[in-house]
């Protein structure tokens, strides 16, 4: 696809973002403010580890509001059996997996235009969630996403290949 058929959404994440992706799968959370300064640009908190049932729900909010999502990079120790690619309404979204262990997905969109989300493990009690989620999303932030978990009650090191019962 040729830059100038690629569709022009603002590089801003929308307002007010705080919706049940799809019920009783995740929660997305995407910061407020106009400016893009923090180190995250969000939270995700999948109800499992199986991202053939996680991942579309995502992929489609934030189609809905940033506009088309071409890639998403995983931590492949924290995700079971990951695809290569997903055909997500109607659109290919390729999926990159990295041993990083750092308790995100960046998702692109366009070429170059990326969105660092924080993951919450799913097993995480909706308090600690709910913490950790409001500290990503803070313009301001500059803590890793493992510390954010750390500093609300979630244990990370709990948070690679558990599925949630």
């Amino acid at each position: 696809m040729a830059d100038s058929d690629t569709p022009r959404f603002p590089k801003l994440l929308p307002d007010a973002i705080h919706q049940a992706v799809k019920p009783g799968t995740a929660l997305l959370r995407l910061q407020t403010t106009r400016s893009r300064e923090g180190i995250l640009d969000g939270a995700w908190w999948p109800r499992s580890r199986d991202i053939g049932a996680e991942l579309p729900s995502l992929v489609s909010a934030l189609t809905e509001h940033l506009g088309p999502i071409t890639r998403v990079g995983l931590d492949a120790s924290a995700w079971a059996d990951l695809p290569t690619r997903l055909i997500i309404d109607d659109r290919v979204v390729h999926i990159d997996s990295f041993p990083v262990g750092d308790d995100t997905v960046l998702i692109t969109r366009g070429d170059q235009d990326y969105f660092a989300l924080l993951v919450i493990p799913p097993q995480t009690t909706p308090e600690a969630a709910r913490a950790a989620m409001a500290r990503a999303i803070q313009a301001e932030n500059v803590t890793q996403a493992e510390q954010i978990l750390i500093e609300t009650g979630v244990n990370p090191t709990h948070t690679h290949g558990e599925s949630s019962g």
